[in-house]
């Protein structure tokens, strides 16, 4: 009898699908891992790449090309395919030209006969992370997208770096919209085992607030200023879709901000939002409602209402396709 490994299909073998699945190898996260593109040729040639590191990573992991059909018994299909955020591009400005490329993906995954896990990480993923659980038809624990869990990683860092402390002692999340009107959760923010206000208290320094807050518009404006220099954003993602696969093969029951679907969650239904919630073998187990001031709340309420919007403008495109 075969032993059950743990499977995962990357569709999209661009810069973020490529860094996640190098990621992967390096902290032997999978068993299996297969990479799907439109383009045969690239992913066959990423996995080749890939597969030729094996023997010097933790574990012999197996990494090929493949096709829809290798989706049937796997655990987890990560999606990075679409098209990527352009200089000067918001991720909204994305929706039009990515649901069509999303809603032909899904359906392929419907047709293979896939029972797993969906992580999204393609953009604006809260938008698409809506479309896949609406086309899948599958229960939203098992459909989640990346969310703010690298808007959080970013946070963490130039908090850490600022306030010089190891950044993984940092424990400060951004929630909302994987975009434009994210927001800082200020008043649940810690380093160690101290608030951060009783820290920015101790240090004393007049400017702290005012730096804090330009930190805080350096994350949200993170991706711009990487795409302006390179043209894409692809490693921290990469190591941010790793870190939430290892919290679902692992059973950890890890606190992750991940796109999850809200059912009257912080005054809000049918919409995805980054939020925190408990990541596990199931997928989501629960989400974490947590206490916000009265700042947060608004900006929280305002971020909604901007991603509400775009799910009206496809909810009915979405529709047909779940029902035709």
């Amino acid at each position: 009898m075969q032993e059950r490994i743990n499977k995962v299909v990357v569709i999209g073998a661009g810069a973020v699908g490529c860094s996640y699945a190098f990621a992967m190898v390096n902290q032997a996260v999978a068993e299996e891992i297969i990479l799907i593109d439109k383009n045969e040729k690239k992913a066959e040639g990423e996995a080749m790449d890939l597969g030729h590191g094996v023997p010097f990573s933790p574990s012999s992991t197996i990494i090929r090309n493949g096709t829809y059909a290798d989706c049937q018994n796997a655990d987890l299909v990560v999606i990075s395919a679409g098209l990527p955020q352009k200089p000067g591009e918001t991720r909204l400005d994305l929706l039009d030209k990515n649901i069509k490329v999303f809603k032909f993906i899904v359906q392929n995954l419907l047709d293979a006969g896939f029972s797993g896990i969906i992580l999204v990480a393609s953009n604006p993923v809260d938008i698409l992370t809506y479309a896949a659980f609406k086309v899948s038809g599958f229960p939203p624990e098992r459909v989640i997208g990346s969310g703010t869990v690298l808007d959080s990683a970013r946070f963490k860092y130039m908090l850490g770096q600022y306030l010089e402390v190891d950044a993984r002692n940092v424990h400060a999340i951004i929630i909302g919209e994987h975009g434009d009107t994210e927001l800082p959760v200020w008043s649940q923010a810690s380093v160690g085992v101290e608030s951060l206000d009783k820290v920015l208290r101790r240090r004393g320094d007049p400017n702290d607030r005012e730096v804090l807050e330009s930190i805080f518009n350096s994350v949200r404006g993170a991706a711009y200023e990487i795409i302006a220099r390179k043209g894409a954003t692809y490693y921290a993602i990469g190591l941010c879709l790793t870190r939430i696969t290892r919290a679902i093969f692992n059973n950890e029951n890890s606190i992750l901000p991940v796109s999850c679907y809200l059912t009257g969650q912080y005054g809000q239904s049918d919409i995805y939002m980054g939020v925190p919630a408990v990541v596990s073998r199931s997928g989501i187990r629960e989400i974490i409602e947590i206490d916000l001031n009265e700042t947060e709340a608004l900006q929280f309420a305002q971020s909604a209402d901007v991603l509400h919007e775009s799910i009206r403008s496809i909810r009915a495109s979405v529709e047909l396709i779940k029902n035709r």
